[in-house]
């Protein structure tokens, strides 16, 4: 061994060869040290991305009317709250232009390239408002405490709701003023925030029928189509469909459970009729009387000087709205009248029949209703869009 260390000291070749060796053996070395820290990149990033998982999973409900704190994020984060809405803004700013674009040669032309033009653009807002409204809900779950991120959800909140009124106005202008009842609302995501508000108040009311047509596929449960809550009763008068129950009324905060069943993605008209006597009720669904009882709140009558909300549920007179109740789906033709409408004038209503009556107290008209935090509105017109 000897003779041989001392002929490869001697040898050119040999010690080139160990040099050679040498740079070998510390490259391995550099190459195993980058491996490692990229291992560690690595095993930090999928932290992260399991963190952003974890907040963007919905909390299941427990059952109807529990109130329940936990999280409602609806998307997914993969970039800073400050990357994230800074991207969305730039895009709703990209989309504002475009519609400051389409409405100027819309005034100038009034062309069917402009129509196309708008129902192209109306589709991307209608993709990106669910993209917004559900990351920007996530920043705010994961982040309760930063003032920045509500008030930029505000703003882009405000945006939205923006742009769907100017494509409402485009729709007028390109197709006529379309009539004020031939309507209805959309409410894409479970939020605290997506609502439409009637302008007036529902009076004293010793018996009432209420109409309207529903269609969601939310699960579980549509959430609360609509909700009436009075200065000394939240819950005075509000339909609801929350966890794995039935959908209930709530008459003074009595409940009394309905044989309504609506969640498959479907179109269907819905009445319930009650009378303060006996606190007797009816269900109608799709024309048919479908259940009825008695002993709902009884002698008490509906209460004036209300708020009147669709899409949520009220803890406090005009607010205290719970994303985990909010409804889901689209909604139309909401009607009310003081008295009790009799089964032949619920069918008229189903079948779109035109001895159908309108709500005296309450009709469905576009300029009875605000409509705040990206809820829509969409042309509408009930028989014909029937599934």
């Amino acid at each position: 061994m000897d003779l041989c260390a001392a002929t490869m000291q001697n040898s050119g070749p040999a010690e080139d060869l160990k040099t050679t060796v040498m740079q070998l053996r510390e490259t391995v070395l550099q190459q195993k040290e980058t491996i490692m820290n990229q291992k560690e990149t690595i095993r930090e990033l999928t932290s992260k991305l399991n963190r952003c998982e974890s907040q963007s999973t919905p909390e299941p409900g427990a059952g109807a009317r529990k109130k329940e704190q936990g999280k409602n994020t609806m998307g997914d984060v993969s970039r800073g709250p400050s990357d994230t809405l800074a991207q969305l803004g730039q895009t709703l700013a990209t989309l504002k232009q475009r519609l400051e674009n389409l409405e100027q040669y819309n005034r100038s032309n009034g062309s069917v390239q402009a129509n196309s033009l708008k129902d192209l653009l109306q589709n991307k807002i209608d993709d990106m408002e669910k993209q917004v409204l559900s990351r920007v809900n996530t920043l705010e779950e994961g982040k309760p405490g930063q003032r920045n991120d509500t008030d930029q959800r505000n703003k882009v909140e405000s945006t939205l709701t923006s742009l769907h009124h100017r494509i409402t106005d485009l729709e007028k202008g390109s197709k006529g003023h379309r009539p004020v009842d031939k309507f209805q609302l959309t409410f894409p995501l479970r939020t605290n925030y997506m609502y439409a508000k009637m302008k007036r108040s529902l009076p004293e009311m010793y018996a009432f029928t209420l109409c309207l047509w529903i269609k969601s596929n939310a699960s579980p449960g549509v959430g609360t189509p609509f909700s009436y809550a009075v200065p000394s009763q939240a819950n005075e008068l509000v339909l609801i469909e929350w966890g794995n129950n039935p959908m209930e009324i709530l008459i003074n905060d009595k409940v009394a459970k309905l044989p309504f069943l609506i969640n498959d993605g479907k179109w269907h008209h819905i009445c319930i009729t009650w009378t303060t006597r006996d606190g007797v009720w009816e269900a109608f669904q799709d024309g048919v009387l479908r259940g009825n009882g008695e002993n709902l709140a009884p002698y008490h009558p509906i209460k004036p000087n209300g708020v009147l909300v669709l899409g949520q549920e009220q803890d406090t007179l005009g607010g205290g709205f719970d994303a985990t109740q909010a409804f889901v789906g689209e909604l139309a033709n909401f009607n009310v009248w003081d008295k009790k409408l009799s089964s032949a004038d619920i069918y008229n209503l189903a079948t779109c029949n035109s001895k159908a009556p309108s709500g005296n107290v309450m009709s469905w008209s576009e300029t009875n209703i605000d409509v705040f935090g990206g809820a829509t509105k969409w042309t509408f017109e009930s028989c014909r869009h029937l599934n």
